[in-house]
């Protein structure tokens, strides 16, 4: 019944609202068409905590945001190895994008590691695949049991910052598959996120939003995913290619400009309508399912949600043992400890040196 009806809504647009749909209204919020009964909904960033910005604060999150929960970050959640403790922290994000009026929470991320110097390292789970996409799956399916959608990112191959808008990843067809592409291929087959992001970067000499291959013969065609893809924020290189190739929504708001080429390029017959009308259908499907499972006047137990955030913390810290004296640790000498947000209090070195052959 919903597919009919978002084909009768299709039927009815000109070639401008359906571009108009597939960009940004503004930094967080999808477009609306008001004369169709097309509303518009709310993304917002984060896989451990939701980071919703009010009407005046900045799109970074330099000042203030909304009040959330602030849970460990995957790198720590990934610790645990505990499926079930990651759908727990899935489904409290959950309540609290309905209590906030948010229908898509961009994450969890499930990049491997490939270099300790990637500054998005915290974000992710894992270097292993399979450890990655399960825990990615338990976050996912956490998450979307409270009827609020997630964001399976950044797909793909995002292994560094330094450069991240124009590196280019280049990597054998082996190793992608069971490597990089093997973290997100079990998580949308499992969980099934109701979108997922494209990465910034190049994957094997084409831009992440522009590759038909990651985006549409493998995410979509191969492993069946039935949401829409949306651009990290700014990711976008050539609008009308990306749609082609698969990506469904610019974010955020490009001022028409993205608008202006998809239906440039469908008038000069370098783009068929009929890949704008899929992208469109795609969207649709979920604006309309996140409208139908949201939930007015939704709230959630904060202290609650601030003890579930200290168990997996304790759940996620890993303690050493040295067996058999493998590290070379001794009785004497120093140790240092460094972090301006470390409080730093008088102990023996022998007595810490203790504490861990007791361990």
């Amino acid at each position: 019944m919903m597919k009919e009806k978002i084909q009768a809504l299709i039927s009815e647009m000109t070639v401008e609202e359906k571009a108009s749909l597939c960009s940004g209204l503004n930094f967080w919020h999808t477009k609306g068409i008001e004369r169709l009964g097309i509303p518009s909904i709310m993304l917002a960033d984060g896989p451990h905590g939701l980071r919703k910005q009010s009407g005046s604060a900045d799109n970074l999150g330099l000042h203030n945001s909304v009040p959330a929960t602030c849970f460990p970050s995957a790198a720590g959640l990934a610790c645990s190895w505990d499926r079930d403790l990651i759908a727990k922290v899935g489904l409290a994000l959950g309540k609290e994008c309905q209590a906030e009026d948010v229908a898509v929470l961009l994450g969890p991320g499930a990049n491997i590691k490939r270099s300790p110097l990637c500054g998005r390292n915290f974000e992710y789970f894992s270097e292993d695949p399979y450890l990655s996409s399960e825990l990615a799956a338990s976050h996912i399916q956490g998450v979307q049991s409270q009827g609020v959608g997630t964001s399976l990112k950044h797909f793909a191959a995002n292994n560094q910052e330094h450069r991240r808008m124009s590196t280019d990843a280049v990597i054998d067809e082996r190793t992608l598959r069971e490597i990089y592409l093997a973290s997100f291929e079990g998580a949308v087959k499992k969980a099934k996120p109701w979108t997922v992001m494209c990465s910034y970067n190049q994957v094997n000499g084409e831009f992440a939003s522009e590759n038909r291959t990651l985006l549409t013969e493998i995410l979509k065609d191969e492993w069946g995913h039935e949401g829409f893809v949306v651009s990290d924020w700014g990711a976008v290189n050539e609008r009308h290619e990306g749609l082609a190739a698969g990506l469904d929504l610019e974010m955020p708001s490009s001022n028409g400009t993205g608008d202006r080429k998809i239906v440039e390029a469908i008038k000069k017959g370098h783009l068929s309508e009929e890949s704008l009308n899929r992208a469109v259908e795609r969207l649709l499907s979920i604006i309309f399912r996140a409208v139908e499972l949201n939930q007015e006047d939704a709230s959630y137990d904060q202290e609650a949600h601030h003890q579930l955030a200290r168990e997996v913390a304790r759940e996620s810290m890993v303690l050493l043992k040295n067996e058999g004296r493998i590290l070379p640790l001794i009785k004497s000498g120093s140790i240092s400890v460094i972090g301006a947000f470390l409080k730093i209090q008088d102990f023996k070195v022998e007595e810490v040196h203790m504490l861990m052959q007791q361990s």
